[in-house]
């Protein structure tokens, strides 16, 4: 492999590796894709349930994506053409067979490339929650899951679940 080959190989990994940290990068409070499971349901009354309250409002936030459509298509394709290319490099010396990993790789990159971009992408909620001790909860999350205004719920690991 020659080193204008293996910076690219690096350039395209390196960028692969950015988006794919940013579609799920631990911490993030927008629930959906590293949530935590639903909290047990144990029967409480609702007066006693002191993470309990009713939803007073929903806001979606906009998160639209300053990059282009297609990019990270793009960019995963580049990567999976590159990646395709150097393994059959490896493993065969058939013309034939190396274009077929190159385009396969391709395709496979291009897919995944879209798959991170459209996690990035997804609106997140702001849920308004009057609590039943009467303090008001913001919470933020990718997924409402049905909950709407007036839902009694529950809050818990920074996400709420209906009750």
């Amino acid at each position: 492999m020659n080193t204008n080959q293996f910076r690219l190989l690096g350039l395209a990994a390196t960028a692969t590796l950015a988006l794919a940290g940013c579609a799920t990068s631990p911490g993030y409070s927008g629930g959906g894709y590293n949530s935590y499971p639903p909290p047990s349901q144990p029967s409480y009354n609702q007066n006693n349930c002191y993470d309990c309250g009713v939803v007073t409002r929903i806001e979606q936030i906009s998160t639209a994506s300053t990059a282009p459509r297609a990019t990270g298509a793009v960019l995963g394709g580049l990567v999976g053409a590159v990646a395709g290319r150097e393994i059959a490099d490896d493993h065969t010396d058939s013309k034939g067979r190396k274009n077929t990993a190159t385009v396969a790789g391709a395709v496979a990159g291009a897919m995944a490339g879209n798959a991170i971009q459209n996690r990035v992408g997804a609106p997140s909620y702001n849920l308004y929650v009057r609590m039943n001790d009467g303090r008001t909860v913001v919470v933020t999350q990718k997924d409402i899951g049905g909950i709407r205004e007036n839902t009694y719920v529950r809050v818990a690991n920074g996400r709420a679940y209906i009750r």
